[in-house]
């Protein structure tokens, strides 16, 4: 994928830099892996706002993505790369030899007729599922597993990549997408390759009504409110506010959000930047 920029017959056009769609093969998404999608627009279950700057949007259905590659050592062709609305990747749709169809994250080089496995005593090639244990050392891969069986959790968005850097007797050492580094377990599963889309970053909106298209509303500063709407807002004048913090008061910056004690803290052996 790359980035074209538009001649700007408009004014919304003059700084957008826009996606160009020639890795997609179809616009027709799988009728049978497509559910409806139910937009809250930031409401609760009670039908009060409890979020703001949510609402609007265009009409989305959700692609059933296979998380879990679970159907072990059964060959897939891959039959179209697509667009998904709800993610910032590319998905692939992969026809199995028995007959069932399945939407995956697309990683970056698939194409369309390339055949992909999940399992044990395949080859590390880009598109298919290993345990940890298999892959070989230094192998680019993303869709991690955080536990056996759950499901890819970890670098799933547009361009990302982690590394397997070591093994021991239970745990992978992966680098992270945000340079941290973290210990897995060898049972848990990854894909190989780096996930599709990575000019995704360089894209630009261009106008506001882009960004209402993706039922995102506009963000009200706090240091324009009201004392008694905002901790930075009043003052005579264009006043800097003072110490940045939300509406609630909690400092944004240089405050530790991560909780203290976090089952996961023995997992992580180097901290990200």
């Amino acid at each position: 994928m790359a980035i074209k920029k538009l001649r700007p017959i408009t004014p919304g056009q003059r700084f957008r830099l826009a996606p160009v769609f020639d890795d997609i093969t179809t616009s027709t998404p799988e009728k049978s892996l497509l559910v409806s999608n139910h937009h809250s627009g930031g409401r609760n279950s009670d039908g009060r706002r409890s979020m703001r700057y949510i609402g609007g949007g265009h009409k989305r259905q959700l692609r059933l993505i296979d998380f879990k590659r679970d159907k072990y050592n059964v060959p897939a062709v891959v039959k179209t790369i697509e667009y998904d609305p709800n993610r910032t990747a590319r998905i692939a749709l992969l026809n199995y030899i028995d007959g069932e169809k399945r939407y995956i994250i697309a990683p970056k080089g698939l194409k369309v007729g390339t055949t992909v496995q999940s399992g044990k005593g395949i080859a590390p090639e880009v598109g298919n599922t290993m345990y940890l244990s298999d892959i070989p050392l230094g192998t680019l891969i993303h869709n991690i597993e955080l536990k056996p069986g759950k499901g890819a959790s970890m670098a799933r968005s547009a361009g990302t990549y982690a590394q397997l850097l070591a093994r021991d007797s239970k745990y992978a050492t992966i680098k992270l997408p945000s340079s941290e580094m973290r210990l897995v377990l060898l049972t848990c599963t990854a894909t190989i390759g780096t996930v599709s889309n990575a000019d995704h970053m360089n894209t630009v909106m261009g106008k506001a009504g882009r960004n209402r298209w993706m039922g995102v509303r506009p963000r009200v500063r706090g240091v324009v409110m009201n004392p008694v709407d905002h901790p930075m807002g009043g003052g005579e004048g264009r006043s800097s506010g003072g110490q940045p913090r939300s509406r609630n008061g909690v400092y944004s910056r240089g405050l530790k959000t991560r909780a203290n004690r976090k089952y996961s803290d023995k997992l992580i052996i180097g901290k990200k930047k």
